[in-house]
């Protein structure tokens, strides 16, 4: 059985700098926190539609290099955002920049079907291809910045998606032979992506009935290629109640239930003073008592 680790996702909109920067200082110093989560979207997907939101791996980048043990990621890159060299440059300068504290978490984009979510495409200039050519393209997105990590010889790539002549990743990751690969979903094209690719599965755990159904689904599809579904470890996210603390720690009781052994526990903004320290108290060390 893999030890349960527990981390904090902290959604950057709607908040400034000094506000995230606070949290990830407090959690940095409790031992009980592992790891701390942004998210990728360029406009906000609640609250003022207009209002404040920062991109996520420029900031990440940032509070990389004001913590020191803390591990650290997006949950999750929407691959759709930038292309995979790209991509795998910006998690590799992240990784050196933490010493090698740097979870890689991608996924197919994020929320695409959420209204405040579509609208940051166009607004942006990017495409929005379908969801079928999303899939295959993280399918490769993973292949590809997976090689620019580790391979020491320039290489060409002729995919149907990516397209590359002479690609080649110097400096290397801190971490080897690669940051661990964080994939975020819960569709069954996605799922197979996983049981290739991921180190990490995360899925939304509002609904444990279909965590579960989607954890199952994961295994079939590791043993069908023939890869040992224990090799993935099983993460979740939890929205977090202040006012409810009890509820959030049934939930965390039925995610370690099911199996889900990394636990990331969304903090709802404004973050109240020393929110780090309750988590810890109230839901981390509660639920273990």
């Amino acid at each position: 059985m893999r030890p349960t680790s527990f981390g904090i996702a902290t959604a950057p909109m709607q908040v400034g700098y000094d506000d995230v920067l606070r949290v990830w200082r407090e959690a940095d110093q409790i031992p009980e926190i592992e790891h701390a989560w942004l998210f990728d979207h360029l406009m906000p997907i609640g609250g003022e539609p207009d209002g404040p939101i920062f991109e996520g791996w420029t900031l990440l980048a940032a509070l990389a290099a004001q913590t020191r043990r803390i591990r650290l990621g997006l949950l999750v890159t929407s691959n759709r955002f930038r292309p995979p060299p790209l991509l795998a440059k910006i998690a590799t300068t992240v990784d050196v920049v933490s010493d090698g504290r740097l979870d890689f978490g991608i996924g197919v984009g994020s929320r695409p079907n959420h209204p405040m979510a579509r609208r940051e495409y166009a607004a942006h200039g990017l495409p929005f291809i379908d969801t079928a050519d999303a899939v295959a393209s993280l399918a490769e997105a993973c292949t590809v910045i997976r090689r620019l990590w580790t391979e020491t010889e320039p290489f060409d790539v002729d995919g149907a998606h990516v397209r590359l002549t002479g690609a080649f990743g110097n400096p290397k990751p801190v971490q080897r032979p690669h940051p661990p690969v964080v994939i975020g979903g819960r569709a069954a094209a996605t799922l197979r992506v996983v049981a290739e690719h991921a180190d990490v599965w995360n899925i939304p755990g509002g609904d444990i009935d279909d965590v579960r159904a989607r954890s199952a689904l994961l295994d079939r599809y590791c043993a069908e290629i023939g890869r040992d579904p224990a090799s993935i470890t099983r993460s979740v996210h939890l929205p977090v109640s202040y006012d409810e603390p009890g509820a959030t720690r049934h939930a965390i009781g039925q995610a370690l239930d099911a199996g889900f052994t990394h636990v990331v526990l969304g903090l709802p903004a404004p973050w109240p003073q020393g929110v780090a320290r309750w988590v810890a108290d109230e839901l981390i060390t509660a639920t273990a008592h």
